[in-house]
Parts: structure tokens; C-alpha cells; sequence
């Protein structure tokens, strides 16, 4: 078999050991190979670094076995390529299953090119993805708590939830106060509410007579001290996200002379549709499609990234995200096949974008999921609003273009212009000559 990469190394690694094997191919053809097992601490992998630095290698391959691949690749990638593979696409041959095997197996295949490598953003995209990532834990844990509330307040004979559709709102809050407080009477707690809210004061006056006792009262005062917590520690993440973007939209300066003075030359001129999409940019971009926010748009860049040449197509940015549906066909005949596992977070995070979206009145998305819900179901329907969103997105960030909203009545007009069209023909082929058509307006 051919030899495509000379000097390789294939790495099992494990929460305490990494298994390493290097190989390499001599002057007469020959293949030379060699394992060794090594810790996962930080001067332990950097006995491995220094031991595969000894045969000059350039590729080094290693499973991506959950987290305990990342110090590994912390200490390696920037001295050599690592390719960080898919568990599920290396195949192991039978009686392979052994540490030491594993090893030899990878480096094996990576010596004949047999290897495909999986994305790993750089490092400031790194930085971003954890910070995005721990600020949905959050804001999950916080949606937890809110249902906590509400059912503790269904216990006590509250009904606050079926008369204000937010109960962590300013009235809201403000009644939640005074039920910690000790306060029995109804109508007081129903004068508090502001805005559109005072119109409903008299079912407020029904919905907070309830039977709270002592302890409700306690632990509701712990749950509310819990949100305003989180509600604190997300902000610190929103306002960190936006450092972090800050910095990866305004790289370094070119260095000054020696003498404190900048180059005599003056740079040109370039069109600003010719620069390159900054991060900040990027998420303004995306926050013009229904549905998306400044929130879900840094999450959107934090998992996909800014660069979206690492994306052939559309249609492969949607396949790894998980949003594409799987390929089954049998007998000539093709089935509807389940979405693709791939990144949970984008998905995820999709997905609600997608809820958002086909709520927002004079829409495209809105009047395609009600084609498609009305046809598959309401689940399919979202999955499949979820999948235009993402393809959307990649072409806007491919052209930097915003986002063209095509309205609610695009299917009524296509449907209008194919049925023109089917007539035309129909009428061509009935006079057997050219047949062009004329649209008057209506006569009112």
C-alpha cells in the first residue's frame, strides 16, 4: 500500500496514559516502529513531545475520546499536525483491541493516508466556544429554577404562572417580594403590576389568594436569590463574550519603526466589501435573520466559526451540525431517514432559534413550517426551518450579505407563476405555436 506521510505517530489516549506509537519509513522502504506509554500530566506529555520530536515527525493522529484528548492537544499543537479522528470511522481490524494495538492501528493508517481529520477551531474560537458553552449551562439552570418556582407556587395555591407569562418580570417579581414577606393580602400584591399588566388585575387578585405557609415562603426567597445569582453570572459571560469578540475582530497592529513613527508609505484604499468579516461584523450579520439574537448569533459563530471555507457547501455545514437528515434508501426506493448526529450546541441552539423564528408574523420561515407542519408533523417542520436558518447563515457569511427576507407570500406567488407557466404550455401544445401572455391589472 502506498505510503502517504513518512513519519507518523498514532496516540490511544485514556484519562491516565496515552499510549504512543511512532513510525517511520527508511531509506531502503522499510518501517520502523516503536510504543511507549506515557502519563497525561503536563511534563509527561511534554516527555511525549520531546520523544516524538526525536524522529522528526510531521503527523500525529489520536482519537477524540472525550476531553482527554484536549491536553494533549494543548501541548502539541503547535509543534506538529495533529489529526483529531472520529472514533466511529476507524475501523478495528479483528483482535485489535488492545491499548498498544490501537496505537500501532492509528499510526498505520495515517501512514497510508487512510485518516480523515476532524475540525478543531483555533485557539480564540476555543476560548469563545467555552464561554458560550457555560453561559447556555447557565441560562438552562435558570429555566430549572423558574419551573422550581412555579411549582412551588402551585403548591401553595398560587396561580401567578397562568396570569403573567413571565414570572421573573418586574410585576412579577415585585409580588414574589411580598409573598416572601409575608404578605396575605391579594389586592395589594395585584395593585403592583405595571404596564399591560394592570389590565388584569382582577384575575391577579384571584391568582394570588392562595395558602402559603412558612416554609414556602422560605424556599421561595432561596430561588429567587438563586436566579438573580445566575442572572448575575450570565451577565458577566455576555459582557466577557464581548471582550473576547472585540479582541478577535481587532488583531494586532503592524509594529512602529525604531524611532516611534509609523512608515512613511501610506496603506491604500480598500473597499470595505473587499476587507475581511470581523467577528463583531459576523454577529451583526446574523442578528438580521428572524429568530436570531445577539446571544444565539455568538453561539452560532463560537461552535461554526467565522471561516466558512472549511465548509465545501452549505449542505456540509448543516451535516455537521446535525440538522441534515440521513441518507436510507432500499430497493430503489428512498426513506425518510432520522437528522445525523453532530454538534449538539448548534443544533441546539437552532433549533430554539427556529421556535423563535416561526412565531415572527409576515415571515418566510413562519409560512414554510406551516406548509411542511401541515404535511410531516410539527417536530420535522422545526428541523427543517432549523436547516434553512444555518444554510442561510453560511451564505451570508460566505458573501457577507444580509439576510433577504423573501415575506410571507412567497409560495403563493411561486404557486401562482407555476400554474401561468403550466397553462402556457398546455396552450402551445394544443396551437402547436409560440403563446405569450400579457398581465392586465383588475378593472375596479
Amino acid at each position: 500500500m502506498k505510503v502517504i506521510y513518512k513519519r507518523v505517530a498514532g496516540l490511544d489516549v485514556h484519562k491516565k496514559t496515552v499510549v504512543a506509537t511512532r513510525m517511520r519509513v527508511t531509506g531502503d522502504d522499510r518501517i520502523e516502529w516503536e510504543t511507549k506509554t506515557f502519563g497525561t500530566k503536563t511534563p509527561e506529555l511534554l516527555e511525549l513531545l520531546d520523544w516524538l520530536y526525536g524522529w522528526e515527525l510531521t503527523h500525529v493522529a489520536m482519537e477524540s475520546t472525550g476531553d482527554y484528548w484536549k491536553p494533549v492537544f494543548n501541548i502539541l499543537e503547535d509543534c506538529v499536525e495533529v489529526w483529531l479522528v472520529n472514533a466511529q470511522h476507524v475501523k478495528h481490524v479483528s483482535g485489535r483491541k488492545t491499548d498498544v494495538k490501537d496505537s500501532e492501528w492509528l499510526a498505520e493508517l495515517m501512514l497510508h493516508g487512510l485518516l480523515k481529520p476532524s475540525f478543531i477551531p483555533p485557539k480564540p474560537q476555543r476560548a469563545l466556544r467555552e464561554l458560550t458553552r457555560y453561559r447556555s449551562r447557565l441560562i438552562e439552570e435558570r429555566t430549572r429554577v423558574v419551573n422550581r418556582v412555579q411549582k412551588l407556587l402551585e403548591g401553595a395555591n398560587i396561580k401567578l404562572a397562568s396570569v403573567a407569562s413571565d414570572i421573573t418580570g418586574v410585576s412579577a417579581r415585585a409580588m414574589l417580594a411580598e409573598i416572601v414577606a409575608g404578605q396575605t393580602d391579594a389586592e395589594l400584591m395585584a395593585d403592583l403590576a405595571r404596564g399591560r399588566m394592570r389590565s388584569k388585575i382582577p384575575e391577579l387578585e384571584k391568582a394570588l389568594t392562595g395558602i402559603v405557609q412558612p416554609h414556602h415562603r422560605f424556599v421561595l426567597a432561596q430561588q429567587l436569590e438563586h436566579i438573580d445569582f445566575l442572572d448575575e453570572k450570565v451577565e458577566a459571560l455576555s459582557l466577557k463574550i464581548g471582550e473576547q469578540l472585540e479582541s478577535m475582530s481587532w488583531p494586532d497592529q503592524p509594529s512602529e519603526t525604531e524611532g516611534g513613527e509609523g512608515t512613511e508609505e501610506e496603506t491604500p484604499v480598500t473597499d470595505e466589501s473587499e476587507l475581511p468579516l470581523t467577528w463583531d461584523a459576523a454577529v451583526a450579520l446574523l442578528d438580521t435573520i428572524p429568530g436570531v439574537n445577539r446571544r444565539t448569533a455568538e453561539v452560532m459563530l463560537a461552535e461554526m466559526g467565522l471561516d466558512m471555507s472549511q465548509f465545501p457547501t452549505a449542505n456540509h455545514l448543516a451535516s455537521w451540525a446535525g440538522l441534515a437528515p440521513g441518507n436510507h434508501q432500499s430497493g430503489g426506493k428512498r426513506y425518510s431517514g432520522r437528522t445525523t448526529k453532530g454538534n449538539k450546541p448548534l443544533a441546539s441552539i437552532m433549533v430554539q432559534a427556529a421556535w423563535s423564528a416561526v412565531r415572527t408574523k409576515g415571515t418566510f420561515l413562519k409560512a414554510r413550517y406551516h406548509r411542511i407542519a401541515a404535511r410531516r408533523g410539527k417536530k420535522r417542520a422545526i428541523v427543517a426551518i432549523a436547516h434553512s436558518m444555518l444554510v442561510s447563515a453560511w451564505h451570508m457569511l460566505t458573501y457577507q450579505q444580509p439576510y433577504q427576507e423573501l415575506g410571507d407570500d412567497y409560495f403563493d406567488h411561486r404557486k401562482k407563476e407555476t400554474k401561468v407557466s403550466y397553462l402556457v404550455r398546455r396552450l402551445e401544445k394544443l396551437t402547436g405555436g409560440a403563446v405569450s401572455i400579457e398581465i392586465q391589472p383588475a378593472v375596479t
